[in-house]
């Protein structure tokens, strides 16, 4: 039996996320700058989200930019802004053919403007597919989606429109920039660093960790199936105990 027959097709996380670490490693084991790191990830890319769609997961989110990122040598930046660019208008007839959806969560107005253009045209071009959601995470970090939050909800609040007393989390989540998504059942993360990069803080609370020490240029389909497979003979308790989920 191989990896994609071990899935429980009944038993998916409807959300996964990835944090997809590895590229400048992988490049500079081969003797390469960075930026051949990042231009080879895109297999990586393409496997991941055409195979969780086949599988039937409705939200990807892949962490493509942190605004951590910015902090790096601008050459680098700007190649990755010009990939980004290149990627997205390569790829969208693909995501139409398979039924995918793109959308970004970030401080994308902080992209360059040709960044924005290609990102919005896609969007605009796959609105109306079903299959999947593919969400980019760019110019994003946990901290600045709570802190925008707040933000909203603190001038919702000066307008009179929502009471202070009357927020709880069901209201936070309707402000972050994943309002209307699930929460990540699994989160991924290669080149096996164990952390979570200020990534979703929020809409992390209960998802499972999978950490693989491949780096991402590396990733596969069965990789995925993988970690598929490893969250699914996990027991999902959400603060109760074995017992309480038997009864």
């Amino acid at each position: 039996m191989n990896l994609k027959e071990k899935v429980d097709l009944d038993n998916l996380p409807k959300h996964i996320a990835v944090i997809m670490d590895g590229n400048g490693r992988w490049a500079k084991q081969r003797g390469g700058l960075r930026i051949f790191g990042h231009q080879s990830a895109i297999t990586a890319v393409r496997e991941t989200v055409e195979s969780a769609a086949e599988l039937g997961v409705e939200y990807l989110t892949l962490y493509a930019f942190s605004t951590e990122n910015w902090k790096r040598p601008a050459v680098e930046v700007s190649a990755l802004m010009k990939l980004l660019v290149s990627t997205i208008r390569k790829e969208t007839a693909t995501l139409n053919k398979n039924n995918i959806r793109l959308q970004t969560i970030g401080n994308t107005g902080s992209l360059p403007a040709s960044c924005q253009k290609e990102l919005q045209e896609a969007i605009e071009l796959t609105k109306q597919n079903s299959r999947m959601t593919l969400v980019l995470a760019l110019s994003y970090s946990g901290r600045w989606d709570i802190t925008q939050a707040m933000q909203r909800m603190a001038h919702e609040v000066g307008q009179g429109n929502i009471q202070a007393d009357a927020i709880n989390e069901a209201t936070v989540e309707q402000f972050l920039s994943t309002a209307g998504m699930p929460d990540p059942e699994l989160l991924i993360r290669t080149s096996g660093e164990q952390r979570i990069s200020n990534f979703l803080l929020w809409q992390l609370a209960y998802t499972e960790l999978y950490i693989t020490e491949l780096l991402w240029p590396d990733f596969r389909k069965e990789h995925l199936y993988e970690a598929i497979v490893s969250y699914q003979r996990r027991e999902r308790r959400f603060g109760k105990t074995s017992e309480q989920l038997t009864k």
